[in-house]
């Protein structure tokens, strides 16, 4: 598969009293996408019909009875809901919640199936996606369970690279959660996706502390020295160019971040504070360690602007790109490497 290759991307809509359809619809108004994508979007052709009219878009859209039928140059829709879902822009419904989850359901046995190249999903609430078939934080669990791999929630922008230890827990068990077996596993899914996705040979990562000053040699926590910095010299002893653990807030208030291809955060706000900081509405969230590739945009579902006509498709369209440069660039190494 070369650079000019078009590839199918399955879309699932997100959480439909948020802005799914409409970032959706305002990124493939842009024809040139069709040059190097496919989209497949799972939902009710009517609702993207009514959205587009909305919002005055000019985006070629199409319905289909199944991905057998997708054509070039348009949004194909396939209705997988038996009736278009009657949206109540910002509104935390649990109907909306059922629909959202057919919706991913739908496009991951796609991707499972190889019936489309790779996935990326609009925003759902996590709130009242929740069911007897849907018990899971968010999306990276779910996949984790679906797909074959382990898991590692990766955030990509221009600007920076990281990637989380834990993710969606509470503070209070983020060290029952970052263990030494964990941190090592995470290492090495973080460093071999920089190889195979982002076509880095020899990859730089940092890792940050677990305490305040990375624990100040003992004084405020002892996680660093008496497992975090042994198991990171370890992994330096044995290849994989690491270094650590560093105090987050001078971390990134110096700038020490640019020195590096990634870096791993031992828990969410840790990491995704600055990560936003730095890239809000341009990130991408990348489902690293999978077999299959899944992206999505930084943001949620942003109910506060839903229905407005407001909201900004630039972190949906870098998603687009994103799994689109990581599934050649993985190809290219499979190949390489077999």
């Amino acid at each position: 598969m070369s650079e000019s290759s078009k590839i199918k991307v399955g879309i699932s809509v997100g959480d439909p009293n948020g802005i799914g359809f409409e970032i959706i619809l305002k990124t493939f108004q842009e024809k040139n996408l069709f040059k190097k994508f496919i989209p497949i979007a799972f939902a009710h052709p009517q609702n993207f019909f009514e959205e587009s009219e909305k919002y005055k878009l000019d985006t070629n859209i199409i319905e289909v009875k199944n991905i057998g039928d997708i054509q070039e140059n348009f949004l194909n829709v396939i209705d997988i809901w038996d009736n278009p879902f009657p949206i109540n822009y910002g509104k935390d419904e649990l109907t909306a919640g059922n629909f959202a989850f057919s919706s991913l359901e739908a496009a991951t046995m796609g991707l499972i199936k190889n019936k489309i190249d790779v996935l990326v999903t609009a925003p759902i609430n996590k709130k009242n996606i929740q069911s007897k078939r849907f018990k899971f934080k968010g999306h990276t669990d779910y996949l984790d369970k679906e797909i074959n791999g382990e898991s590692l929630m990766f955030m990509i922008s221009d600007q920076i690279k990281l990637a989380l230890v834990t993710d969606h827990i509470p503070l209070a068990k983020v060290n029952e959660f970052a263990t030494k077996s964990t941190i090592i596993k995470k290492i090495k899914i973080l460093e071999h996706s920089l190889k195979s996705d982002f076509n880095i040979s020899e990859p730089k990562i940092a890792i940050l502390g677990i305490n305040p000053h990375a624990g100040d040699y003992g004084v405020i926590g002892e996680e660093e020295e008496t497992f975090l910095r042994p198991l990171v010299k370890a992994q330096f002893d044995k290849g994989i160019r690491i270094d650590g653990p560093f105090p987050a807030d001078g971390f990134f208030g110096s700038q020490s971040y640019q020195k590096f291809d990634a870096i791993l955060a031992i828990y969410h706000d840790q990491g995704l504070i600055p990560f936003k900081t730095l890239s809000f509405g341009e990130g991408v969230n990348f489902t690293a360690g999978l077999d299959r590739v899944r992206t999505s945009p930084d943001h949620g579902t942003a109910y506060d602007i839903a229905g407005q006509g407001e909201a900004d498709h630039n972190s949906f369209k870098k998603a687009l790109h994103t799994a689109r440069e990581i599934f050649l660039n993985r190809k290219k190494f499979n190949d390489a490497t077999n």
